[in-house]
């Protein structure tokens, strides 16, 4: 029997959000993680990015609120600007039928006297990156002690970027806390300690890549000369009219030099990274979430928590050093059960070893194509290797 969400004890106004959002129903960690959530017990889940984690934790912290009582009982962690503004996005969108809760979003880099404001007007739920949230616990403008559930989000990524120190001290400024969820890629060593340290008696979750929740996503690539790599790219663009494409390349450099290149060639797109003002990638992100801007490029560390529901092609400019990286750049397609397209530009023999290692890694199949002037695809016929000759002594 298929889970739905009415199956999960959710409230109507909860149901009513969902049903409005076009969520049918749960995926896989939604329908495993929230009846745990719900019964406020610890979890540990382990699941890949665009499996829907942000409703897992969610919706029960929702339903949990009492809008009557002022001050902060949902707390979310996230390692990211980028990704605390998207989750706060999503929880706004769940709140639609309700009354009284608000949700406020603190991070570094921008202005704290507007997030101040924010606070004042007493929010039940917060979403920080953890160390804007301790200045604001240390300027006294943030009160953690009627705070019930904490939810680490990428927990591994979050603790792998330094801010393990941050983040155990916020746990233990929580004195009141009734559960805590833990969200990650991975189950890093770091993830561990923090559970190990804080839940009692968790709930241990995994999906699977490997499940439906897996991607449908048809992957190619592409070779040519170093010199050719950003006209074909653009031709590639052009000829199969992608709506919303999304391109990464592995520096910041990289990345604002195509971006300079493709606009010059009459290309209406834009680029974030990490040297880019927060104020500019926001309104980048904001312009591209809304489907007014066509080409996105990024770096692999921008590109983090963005997450747009239509993405058709990914493309990789530089094929990426992880196979990590790969698996979440390509996730961004293929998104909410609609089929995606990736392809891989390959321009040197490094980047043809990489992206046959990561093949093998995440099991994977990458078809070589060749793409013609007037733009038709043909799939590239591989040469088998010559036998070696023998030589007669």
């Amino acid at each position: 029997m298929d889970v739905t969400f009415e199956s999960l004890g959710l409230s109507e106004a909860m149901l009513k959000a969902l049903e409005q959002k076009g969520y049918g129903y749960p995926t896989t960690i939604q329908a495993e993680a929230i009846p745990y959530f719900m019964q406020w017990r610890d979890v540990i889940a382990k699941a890949p990015t665009g499996t829907g984690k942000t409703f897992a934790f969610g919706i029960p912290m929702i339903e949990h609120i009492d809008p009557s009582v002022e001050g902060v009982q949902g707390l979310i962690l996230a390692p990211t600007r980028e990704l605390a503004i998207q989750i706060g996005d999503e929880l706004r969108g769940l709140l639609t039928f309700y009354q009284g809760i608000r949700v406020a979003v603190l991070y570094g880099g921008a202005g704290i006297g507007g997030q101040i404001k924010q606070l004042e007007r007493k929010p039940q739920i917060v979403v920080a990156t953890p160390g804007r949230l301790m200045d604001h616990y240390n300027r006294k403008t943030i009160r953690l002690d009627k705070i019930q559930t904490v939810v680490l989000d990428e927990a591994d990524r979050m603790l792998d970027m330094g801010f393990f120190k941050d983040v155990t001290r916020i746990i233990d400024k929580v004195k009141n806390r009734r559960n805590l969820g833990l969200f990650s890629a991975t189950i890093s060593q770091e993830v561990m300690t923090v559970s190990w340290m804080y839940q009692r008696d968790e709930v241990e979750i995994t999906v699977e890549p490997k499940q439906e929740d897996r991607p449908d996503i048809d992957q190619f690539s592409l070779t040519c000369t170093p010199l050719e790599k950003a006209e074909t790219t653009l031709r590639l663009i052009r000829t199969q009219g992608y709506e919303r494409v999304m391109i990464f390349c592995n520096t910041k450099h990289m990345c604002q030099r195509l971006s300079d290149d493709f606009r010059r060639a009459g290309l209406d797109c834009d680029c974030i990274h990490g040297d880019i003002r927060q104020v500019q990638r926001e309104k980048t992100m904001q312009r591209y979430r809304e489907g007014k801007l066509p080409v996105l490029i990024a770096t692999d560390v921008a590109s983090r928590g963005i997450d747009v529901d239509d993405v058709d092609c990914v493309i990789n400019y530089d094929v990426p050093e992880e196979n990590e990286y790969y698996v979440h750049r390509i996730g961004r397609t293929g998104r909410a059960k609609k089929k995606g397209v990736a392809w891989s530009m390959v321009s040197n023999f490094p980047e043809k070893a990489k992206l046959d290692e990561i093949c093998k890694f995440c099991n994977f199949t990458i078809r070589p194509m060749v793409l013609a002037v007037d733009g038709s695809l043909t799939e590239e016929e591989v040469k088998a290797p010559a036998p070696p000759k023998r030589r007669f002594r």
